[in-house]
């Protein structure tokens, strides 16, 4: 535009304008050099800084720890680490009784009772453990799975049989002994040893013996059925005694886990080879209804006795087995498999 009008404007005037219009164009050109150059100082100046701290390490740089940069930790072992819980075995012979050998293994009493009636179903302690027997017993050093003194596992070995029993542990954190397969060791009755009519008598402190006609306790209930009913055990345990009593006739008294007994009078006869010492188990046949001893007519005279305790059959309260379910039971499998490798 300048040269335009200078062109224009004829004289001195058109001059004047010129070289006005050289020195405005002669400035711009001046003035945009030197911010060109300072933005190149800039640029550089801000290089210059970020040069000691690069925006992202090299494997090599991380390695060797430059300034301002944590050294890149050794590799660590790819392998998982082991989270198995830690556990304790102990080993006791028997040379007094299961309890001395519980007890050196620092299992305390209310266990060692527990333990007892588990191994109840398979072991009479008090009877069939012999000097040189060994239990073992599996603690977790933790102390999550069992309180202490609670072992985890239990194994009594009698020569080249042994007997297992295993930890659980509901929700409410209440113990039980388990067999391997998930079977509750907890004894379970029946309420009802057999198909009757009616109940011909019930438990009393005191009634009118109608053989006697005296006043005096009934410590069982009467429980009419034709002779020759089938009588089963209510739970599992061992013949205490089998024969005749005076009043009783012939009669079966049975030891269940403790603290339970229970006693079967007025039979006509026993199953076949019970005697003395004879293990059964829940619903199996041990005699026949029949009218021996004071009886008045056929009847099963049935008592449950809870720590030498007569106890009304039909209300006393029984243990109840706590089932797991399906979930649970493959868990304490495959817990009792890991424990049993270790008895």
């Amino acid at each position: 535009m300048p040269l335009s009008v200078a062109s224009v404007l004829p004289g001195r005037a058109g001059k004047i304008i010129f070289v006005c219009a050289m020195s405005s164009v002669c400035a711009a050109y001046l003035v945009s050099q030197h911010r060109a150059a300072r933005t190149e100082e800039a640029d550089v100046s801000l290089m210059s800084k970020d040069s000691s701290r690069p925006d992202a390490a090299s494997p090599a740089s991380a390695a060797a720890g430059g300034p301002g940069i944590s050294a890149a930790p050794a590799a660590a072992s790819t392998a998982p680490a082991s989270d198995a819980p830690a556990f304790t075995v102990k080993n006791a012979p028997v040379e007094h009784s299961f309890a001395a050998a519980a007890r050196s293994m620092g299992v305390d009493a209310a266990t060692t009772a527990m333990l007892a009636q588990a191994f109840h179903g398979d072991l009479d302690l008090a009877r069939d453990l012999r000097a040189g027997d060994r239990v073992s017993a599996v603690f977790d050093k933790d102390g999550t799975d069992g309180a202490p003194g609670a072992p985890l596992a239990v194994r009594i070995a009698r020569g080249t049989v042994s007997h297992d029993v295993f930890l659980y542990r509901t929700l409410q954190g209440k113990p039980f002994y388990y067999s391997k397969d998930g079977a509750s060791t907890t004894p379970t009755f029946e309420r009802y040893p057999l198909n009757f009519s009616r109940v011909s008598s019930q438990f009393a402190l005191r009634r009118l013996d109608p053989v006697t006609h005296q006043w005096q306790s009934h410590d069982g209930v009467d429980l009419a059925a034709p002779s020759g009913t089938p009588i089963h055990a209510t739970a599992r345990g061992v013949v205490r005694f089998i024969g005749q009593q005076t009043g009783y006739g012939k009669v079966i008294v049975i030891q269940n886990p403790a603290p339970y007994s229970t006693t079967f009078a007025h039979l006509s006869r026993f199953a076949k080879g019970l005697h003395r010492g004879s293990r059964v188990s829940r619903d199996q046949v041990i005699g026949y209804v029949g009218e021996t001893g004071w009886a008045t007519g056929p009847h099963l005279h049935y008592e449950v006795h809870v720590h030498h305790v007569p106890k009304d059959p039909l209300k006393v309260q029984f243990p109840q087995a706590t089932r797991l379910g399906a979930a649970e039971l493959q868990q304490f499998k495959a817990r009792a498999a890991e424990l049993t490798a270790l008895l």
